[in-house]
């Protein structure tokens, strides 16, 4: 197809990919039931227990068996890794980028039965599914393209500048070793196969831990890298919680870095682990938002509605770009609340399989909890529910986890306003001013995403006064999501990120590897 499938223009795709998403979801539905294995040195690996993979859109729905990681898997994994990595590094340029178009390929071959899979477990309607899966094999071939253009990050330097003696400089970046990959639910494929396809290019060996929410995800993506023909060792695969298995994998003596995508307080702890020990180790942590959207009074509203619903409750609000806060201009705020509720009205909730419906279910019981509980402390402390709120449980409804698209005008100093909710659930001010829309903007710890609608001179003012990483402008396709590999580099400020460079970007190979400088005379 001539069709380009990004998040940017996943809104009105061609017939033929329904029709190719529902034959796959066909095919996988007929074959569910799945033992999944942990992957460790080349080979699967049982483990001593497994837990059943409920599907959030139907709790009798049991899409297989995954095995529970333990601390003989996470030392067989970090053992593998570790005796892996010298003949990795070595292995030439050219071969590793290879390696990674040869995975690319395989997923975009697999991208219509993977995308039936995210439907089914973590409950992403279809385009967002194959949104994910797509993404995937656009950072191995971005990564890969990235590093070969780069030439390695091997650079010559000029010759000291002595007489009578030749010195040659260079400057040469080289891989750490054993790199730990910890990968959310909410993007279980793009956040493990994005790390991993960066750490593998560059030279390091990995070990990736799925979250507990989502192990078939990455048990698919395993399969890719197996049939890749990766050397035994090179990518490993674990699954189990964050509490045992991840620590146990940061913690390892043999952790050379680690990639982490999920909470503030998580991310943060694994900074200190990392930075406290015998010697510091590098950690790229991706650590959520509390995005905000600000509304001049020279916006386009259709265009503001549109972009705001589209960020807010897509993929239930459970992504970190997800946007979280509006502050708009008082002498337009009626105006645009109407709009909004108009198109709340609008959102089709309901089984993620079916092509109507938008808005699926939240991943598990405590995310539909916690959605109960935010929408009673909307009812209260000067805040009203303008729309939603409501867990749904009548009928089709009633072995899932799916809720109402929520929105909530508060008083700026409302405590959910600091609070990163994982919901659909978006909350409104009126400003008297743009001044006061920015000084509430900022006044977060986080910083990821950020959003604008105005005029030429509000999106400049935007751009440099907003303490976010990652910021679009008058965008109706999303008011703060949308990044894509090779068109929009994600990265987030503040307590939403450590490093200050972003995913997909010119700089974020580096981070992979440290610098060594040599100086030969000849």
């Amino acid at each position: 197809m001539s069709f380009r499938l990004t998040y940017a223009t996943m809104f009105d795709p061609p017939q033929e990919m329904h029709a190719r998403f529902e034959a796959a979801l066909a095919q996988v539905q007929s074959r569910l039931g799945v033992r999944g294995d942990l992957f460790i040195d080349g080979a699967d690996r049982a483990a001593a227990s497994h837990t059943p993979d409920v599907s959030p859109i139907d709790r009798d729905l049991v899409l297989g068996e995954f095995a529970l990681a333990g601390q003989a898997d996470v030392e067989a994994a970090m053992a593998a890794a570790h005796a892996a990595f010298p003949a990795w590094r070595r292995t030439p340029l050219a071969e590793r980028v290879r390696m990674m178009r040869r995975i690319a390929d395989i997923l975009e071959q697999r991208v219509y039965d993977i995308a039936a899979a995210l439907t089914l477990e973590v409950g992403k309607n279809r385009m967002e599914a194959l949104g994910e899966a797509q993404e995937t094999v656009d950072f191995f071939r971005c990564y890969a393209d990235d590093f070969e253009s780069n030439g390695g990050y091997d650079r010559v330097l000029p010759d000291d500048p002595l007489q009578g003696v030749v010195s040659h400089n260079r400057s040469v970046m080289r891989p750490y070793g054993p790199w730990v990959v910890i990968a959310p639910f909410n993007f279980p494929l793009a956040l493990a196969g994005g790390p991993t396809a960066a750490a593998l290019v560059t030279g390091n060996t990995v070990v990736l831990k799925g979250s507990t929410d989502t192990p078939w995800a990455g048990r698919l993506l395993t399969d890719c890298l197996r049939e890749a023909g990766l050397p035994p060792g090179v990518f490993n695969y674990l699954s189990g919680s964050g509490a045992e298995v991840g620590r146990a994998l940061v913690e390892h003596p043999l952790t050379a870095g680690v990639t982490f995508t999920g909470s503030a307080a998580v991310g943060a702890g694994i900074l200190r682990t990392l930075a406290t020990g015998a010697f510091p180790k590098p950690c790229i942590a991706e650590m959520g938002g509390k995005n905000p959207c600000i509304v001049t009074r020279h916006a386009d509203l259709e265009a503001a509605a549109t972009g705001i619903v589209r960020s807010a409750y897509g993929m239930g609000g459970q992504k970190c770009s997800a946007l979280s806060r509006v502050y708009v201009d008082a002498s337009v705020a009626d105006a645009l609340k109407e709009k909004l509720l108009q198109k709340i009205a609008g959102v089709a909730v309901g089984d993620p399989r079916r092509r109507e419906a938008w808005l699926g279910p939240v991943v598990n019981q405590r995310a539909w909890d916690s959605y109960a509980a935010f929408a009673e402390q909307l009812g209260g402390q000067g805040a009203k529910v303008l729309a939603g709120g409501r867990r749904l449980t009548d009928g089709d409804f009633a072995r899932g986890y799916y809720v109402e698209p929520m929105l909530a005008e508060a008083p700026a100093d409302h405590p959910l306003f600091r609070h990163e909710m994982f919901v659909p659930a978006l909350m409104l001010h009126a400003v008297p001013d743009r001044e006061t829309a920015m000084r509430l903007a900022n006044d977060t710890a986080m910083g990821l995403t950020a959003g604008v609608y105005g005029s030429d001179d509000d999106v400049a003012w935007f751009h440099e006064n907003i303490e976010a990483g990652v910021t679009y402008a008058n965008r109706p396709q999303g008011a703060t999501t949308g990044a894509w590999p090779g068109y929009q580099p994600f990265a987030g400020w503040k307590g939403s990120g450590s490093t200050g460079k972003a995913i997909a970007s010119y700089y974020y190979l580096p981070l992979y590897m440290r610098e060594q400088s040599r100086t030969v005379v000849v």
